[in-house]
């Protein structure tokens, strides 16, 4: 899931959450006891003001606001500004990457297919693209300052560019993946495309950036493919493929029992 419908869905359940609690204080009183609740509240008010504003300008005020909790339940779990930080990139945006490029790419029929899936996929509304990718702003942002910051990050893209290059390497047995690609380098260029083509938009400010990386970046995906290799069709494409070929020979039906009727009647007529 995109990582800001994921937090205006969890907005959304904030403001139920909190409607209901009005309706029932006992509910309200537990729930505000529950150091579960509190830490998750922390991280995603945490993660929409980083996003917002950097980690460094994030204000913990401003954080501890949103969240609805006080400056004791942020430091009852985190040590610091730095450990929530961190707990941002570790379970937030970590569960973001590997919900958009790790899980999809388990058990396909087609790597090449499921890789242009996923890009294809990829946010192209003006709020994501002016807002920049989150893993790639703290990147720019916190690696060259904060080693602690760093080597997170680089266990993300660890993950994500293993998951790619894996899922090449199995396309190459099974004959669907050019042999000569090199799954690991083929797999870090598409990263350096989807992240650098982010940046190129966010700097310009205009999703047609993002839109033409997308379309530059699945003519290369489709460049890996092993000549003359049948594409594998997905459940749901051949269940598209099939209704589309149902609609254009039934809307033909009537014009072709017209013409078959005058044939009939022409001679003897």
């Amino acid at each position: 899931m995109d990582l800001h419908i994921y937090e205006r869905v969890l907005g959304s359940l904030d403001v139920i959450g909190m409607l209901a609690a009005r309706k029932n204080p006992k509910r309200r009183a537990t729930r505000l006891r529950d150091p579960e609740w509190t830490r998750e509240r922390l991280l995603r008010a945490a993660s929409r003001e980083i996003y917002r504003s950097g980690f460094q300008s994030a204000s913990l005020d401003t954080i501890l606001a949103s969240a609805g909790v006080t400056k004791g339940a942020l430091y009852y779990h985190f040590k610091n500004k730095e450990a929530l930080g961190y707990a941002v990139v570790e379970e937030v945006i970590s569960a973001d990457v590997r919900g958009t490029w790790v899980r999809p790419l388990r058990s396909v029929k087609d790597p090449i297919n499921a890789l242009i899936g996923i890009v294809q996929r990829l946010s192209v509304r003006p709020e994501d693209v002016c807002g920049g990718c989150q893993l790639n702003n703290l990147a720019q942002e916190m690696s060259p300052l904060d080693a602690g910051f760093r080597k997170r990050l680089e266990t993300i893209f660890d993950v994500w560019r293993e998951a790619v290059a894996s899922v090449l390497r199995e396309g190459q047995i099974h004959g669907s993946v050019r042999r000569d690609v090199e799954p690991n380098d083929a797999a870090g260029l598409l990263i350096a495309m989807v992240e650098g083509y982010g940046s190129l938009a966010k700097n310009a400010q205009d999703p047609k950036v993002i839109k033409a990386g997308i379309k530059n970046i699945v003519g290369w995906l489709r460049s890996l493919r092993q000549p003359g290799n049948r594409i594998v069709l997905s459940d749901s494409q051949h269940r598209d493929r099939a209704k589309r070929f149902k609609l254009h020979h039934e809307s033909r039906r009537p014009e072709v029992v017209r013409i078959l009727g005058e044939e009939r009647l022409g001679p003897n007529g």
